[in-house]
């Protein structure tokens, strides 16, 4: 919200330095963000009239004038020579007599007016441009001033140009502080200051005509007023004083009309809109869209809304988006005649989030979606009127009676503070009086309905105000911040215990940079192209508002992240890259429920992926070089999660080899994530020159840290045998150990393969489709000690079972 402090001053005039006005507002809560001069220290520059302009004798492009200073010309008109194109008899433009200083120029420097010659010519001063001057970029001739202009005078009171525009940066609870009377209301509450509120008067109808209005959306709109002004000039100029105004507000002229209710949303915080009521095709009716429904818009865009956008249509197609902006068909021109002035409140959950739907945003929806004062829609239309009347007036203008349907206000539901409750929060004794007297300065309706309990009916225009919190910082930012005691806190610090059976994610991160990965941090927002193809997801979640057109989706994996980087690592020249990610993922899981951080419909879960590409280790003398593989981050995930025992099983991923990738379970049987090689079809489609491998895992699974099971020291050593069994080539590793380990007694400590053999042609004792593996059993009994008898029988009974499994037999 950008305003100049002398409109402010208008309203609200408090003794105060512009400095301290502006530290006042920081300290209630709406911040200054910057203090700017509307323009930079010149001095010297008077009004003037040209009283002669001749050609140059020298120059094609000069001209010299002669011009009347007034007090500023006492031995008669001064000479100037200039090159303006615009310089001519009879106009009032800016004079820097001799000795005045301008703004500095492009190089920094301030520049001085001396007697000088053009070409021959002696020049006693210089007509200045808007731009010469900084108070524009406009450079196209002289700056025109009002032929009413008194002769002599500064410029600088002229233009009021020592004034000072301040930017506030408020928060999106503040609806009711974007207007600068609304600013001057939080002004006189906060120094005591009367507020001066202009008398609007209503402007007397000469006609009976009314358009026709229906609200079929009560949900949409809650009121709407308007009515008919005839005979209007359109061509009409806008006024210097209102032109300025509204450019010392960062609203640049448009037209006349426009120009008005531009004026009167920054005034009193109230978006209207004039429509041209010729191009009206009956009634209006204000309703919910519908699809489909094109909308051709003021900014030129044609959009198509939906039921979710609210519209103003007349008996042929939409004319606007509701609170948001006007459409084009019914667009004011130099054609037009006749008007209908509208002012309605748009319910702020109506109109919140719609204008970016369309991706722009507006200044009517940037306030509507914050709360707009329903109260006072009849009186803005009558200033809306008045200033029509004024600038656009014409011996035809006429206006009709006013139209004002209510067809549901804001409920307005009482608050209640307690007085010990704000002393308790605010941290320093407030009493009952004090609270009161903040009430009674800011308005607000309250009554006493026990002792120290007040209960506030918050007005039409404090839409915030809702529960006691809200109360409590009204009383506390009017009675000044800097009243609060520095006092330390009084709330016990205590430890939050952690559970030994979980790690964090910083722990996780550790493991991992230990293991040689670096850690990177991507978008939650991806190419529908990764979804597709590395996660197998063909209904992404969509982003309504993307910021990028490629980043469209959300994404339901970590790897097509991954395999980004990578290709940007690559494109530098970087032939090893080792990297993870721990993020978030969605995905679509219709039994989730809303809450607190859940969305309904949709899993939001942490997942830990990383990825392995070029040498297995930095180039060094020890080791030859190899490609980093399967076995390699195989490997680093079990380390990841140690001491935990894991089993990998062959399965099939939409972005992995499927001859080299594997489920990762847990030793309870929990499926938690997936590692393999990329698909040769991906490698080639992003044009990667070798295979990354890569994992990803459920991060909750991750962070389980199993606690240590405290177990005596067994008193008999345990013994251990080696055994060499052929198995057919199908059998699975985990089938045959996990046959030898289940001992019913529990003797079988652990079976630990050590070597596989895979014969040529030929072999005596090893058939085609068989395969040796030798295995280390470790037999332990922690009551008794082993003889070679019950050796012998307990590794009998393990190939008797490992038999039954997977076909084993002893190696002849």
């Amino acid at each position: 919200m950008q305003f100049p402090e002398s409109w402010l001053r208008e309203f609200c005039n408090p003794p105060l330095s512009t400095q301290a006005l502006a530290d006042l507002l920081t300290m209630s809560g709406m911040e200054v963000e910057e203090l700017r001069p509307v323009a930079p220290p010149f001095s010297n520059v008077v009004v003037a009239e040209i009283v002669e302009a001749e050609q140059h004798p020298n120059a094609d492009r000069l001209r010299v004038c002669r011009v009347d200073a007034g007090v500023h010309s006492k031995d008669g008109p001064l000479q100037i020579v200039c090159g303006a194109p615009n310089a001519r008899v009879g106009i009032k433009v800016p004079l820097a007599l001799v000795g005045a200083v301008l703004p500095p120029g492009d190089d920094g420097a301030a520049f001085e007016i001396k007697t000088g010659k053009l070409r021959g010519v002696e020049s006693f001063g210089m007509l200045c441009s808007a731009r010469e001057l900084k108070l524009s970029d406009d450079h196209g001739g002289l700056l025109e001033l009002p032929a009413d202009t008194p002769l002599g005078a500064d410029v600088r009171q002229v233009l009021a140009l020592d004034d000072t525009l301040f930017t506030l940066k408020l928060t999106p609870n503040l609806g009711h502080a974007l207007s600068v009377y609304g600013i001057a209301r939080e002004v006189s509450a906060l120094t005591g200051t009367p507020l001066k509120t202009p008398t609007i008067s209503p402007v007397t109808p000469r006609i009976d005509a009314r358009l026709p209005v229906r609200v079929e959306a009560p949900d949409l709109c809650g009121r709407f007023s308007g009515r008919i002004v005839r005979g209007v000039d359109t061509k009409a100029r806008t006024p210097a004083w209102m032109v300025d105004r509204l450019a010392r507000c960062g609203q640049r002229s448009v037209t006349a009309l426009v120009d008005i209710s531009n004026y009167v949303m920054f005034e009193y915080g109230r978006p209207s809109h004039i429509f041209d009521l010729d191009k009206i095709h009956g009634g209006l009716v204000v309703r919910w869209g519908k699809a489909g429904e094109p909308l051709k818009l003021l900014n030129g865009n044609t959009i198509e809304v939906d039921g979710a956008v609210g519209v103003i249509a007349d008996e042929q197609a939409v004319e606007s988006l509701a609170g948001i902006m006007g459409g084009d068909k019914t667009a004011v021109s130099d054609d037009t005649r006749n008007v209908y002035v509208e002012a309605a409140f748009w319910w702020p959950d109506a109109v919140a989030g719609r204008s970016r739907r369309f991706n722009f945003s507006t200044d009517a929806g940037h306030r509507f979606e914050r709360g707009v004062d329903p109260a006072l829609t009849v009186e803005h239309i009558e200033r809306i009127t008045q200033l029509i009347v004024d600038i656009c007036g014409t011996p035809e203008t006429v206006c009709g009676p006013m139209d004002d349907q209510r067809i549901r206000l804001p409920e307005a539901k009482p608050v209640a503070l307690r007085v010990a409750r704000a002393a308790k929060v605010v941290g320093m004794p407030i009493t009952q009086a004090d609270c009161e007297a903040v009430f009674t300065r800011l308005g607000l309706p309250f009554a006493v309905t026990a002792p120290g309990v007040l209960s506030v009916t918050p007005p039409s225009w404090r839409f915030d105000l809702t529960i006691e919190e809200d109360l409590i910082e009204e009383v506390i930012r009017v009675l000044g911040y800097d009243k609060l005691p520095s006092t330390p806190p009084l709330a016990p610090v205590v430890a939050r215990p952690l559970d030994e059976s979980r790690r964090s994610g910083h722990a996780v991160r550790r493991v991992l940079a230990a293991l040689d990965y670096q850690e990177t941090i991507n978008f939650s927002f991806v190419e529908q192209r990764w979804e597709t193809e590395l996660a197998g997801n063909t209904d992404p979640i969509r982003v309504l508002n993307p910021i990028a057109a490629p980043l469209a989706v959300m994404r339901s994996s970590l790897i097509g992240s991954l395999v980004n980087v990578l290709r940007h690592n690559l494109a530098r020249k970087t032939n090893r890259v080792r990297i993870f990610e721990l993020g978030r993922v969605s995905r679509r899981d219709a039994s989730v429920a809303a809450g607190d951080r859940t969305v309904a419909g949709i899993a939001q879960p942490m997942k830990v992926g990383g990825l392995a590409y070029g040498p297995a280790d930095e180039i060094q003398w020890g080791t030859k070089e190899r490609p980093v593989d399967f076995f390699d981050i195989k490997g680093d995930v079990e380390a990841l999660l140690a001491p935990r025992k894991l089993r990998f099983e062959a399965a099939s991923h939409p972005a992995l080899h499927p001859g080299r990738s594997a489920r990762v379970l847990l030793d309870d049987g929990r499926d938690i994530g997936i590692v393999g090689e990329l698909h040769p079809r991906w490698r080639q489609g992003y044009e990667l020159p070798h295979a990354p491998v890569l994992f990803e895992l459920d991060l909750d699974a991750v962070l389980e840290r199993p606690l240590p099971a405290v177990e005596p020291i067994p008193r008999h050593q345990p013994a251990w045998r080696d055994l060499a069994l052929v198995v057919p080539d199908q059998a699975s590793h985990d089938a045959l150990l996990g046959a030898l380990r289940a001992d019913p007694a529990g003797h079988v400590r652990e079976a630990t393969l050590f070597d596989v053999y895979k014969p040529g042609a030929g072999s005596a004792d090893i058939a085609a489709g068989e395969r040796s593996m030798a295995v280390r059993l470790e037999l332990l009994d922690p009551d008794a000690n082993w003889t070679d008898e019950r050796i012998d029988a307990t590794v009998a009974a393990a190939l008797a079972r490992a038999r039954q499994a997977v076909g084993a037999r002893l190696r002849a």
